[in-house]
């Protein structure tokens, strides 16, 4: 079993391992800059850590991409009254490949 982190970023938590790629909540970075992740588990083949709230920045992360995901519609209707209201919405993302667990 590899290492593995539970991480928090943007107000979630993902589970990831060195090597992975995976979008977060926007953070204003350049691409290619380093960031480092705070880690509330930090787990391997013989031990686990667990924070209390968290282990502190235990994860080094390089961003590989800043971007918008895909629109998504948001329609408002009500019947008898002609009210239609029809929304667009392009969440912002950060794109980051995770390097090291410490």
């Amino acid at each position: 079993m590899a290492k593995i982190a539970v991480i928090l970023a943007g107000g979630k938590q993902y589970v990831v391992s060195a090597g992975q790629e995976l979008k977060i909540e926007k953070i204003e970075k350049e691409v290619g800059d380093k960031i480092k992740l705070e880690a509330l588990l930090v787990a391997d083949d013989a031990k686990v850590s667990l924070g209390k709230p968290s282990l502190g920045e235990k994860v080094e992360a390089e961003v590989v991409e800043q971007g918008r995901s895909k629109k998504v519609s948001v329609m408002k209707f009500k019947s008898k009254v002609r009210y239609r209201r029809n929304v667009g919405h392009h969440q912002a993302f950060t794109k980051v490949k995770i390097n090291s667990i410490a």
